[in-house]
């Protein structure tokens, strides 16, 4: 009896129940960003520029980064 609580409070049991919810929800994840990315990488070769997309892409990024680091908040409504 005392050992069915202190398995039933442990970690290891909430770990063993919330694995296969955090590895279905990775999967997802990772195949949704492996789709976009294939995505992006097929319309970069087919533009007529992708030295400037990427460099558009690439600038997007720093920026984010920038106001992030600066702390910016957008305005909500």
């Amino acid at each position: 009896m005392v050992v069915q609580v202190l398995l039933a409070s442990s970690r290891a049991v909430r770990l063993v129940l919330w694995l296969p919810a955090l590895v279905l929800g990775i999967g997802l994840v990772a195949g949704v960003l492996i789709l976009l990315g294939r995505a992006f990488a097929a319309t970069v070769r087919e533009s007529g520029h992708p030295r400037l997309i990427l460099a558009g892409a690439v600038g997007l990024v720093a920026v984010v980064l920038v106001l992030t680091w600066l702390g910016v908040d957008l305005p909500r409504e």
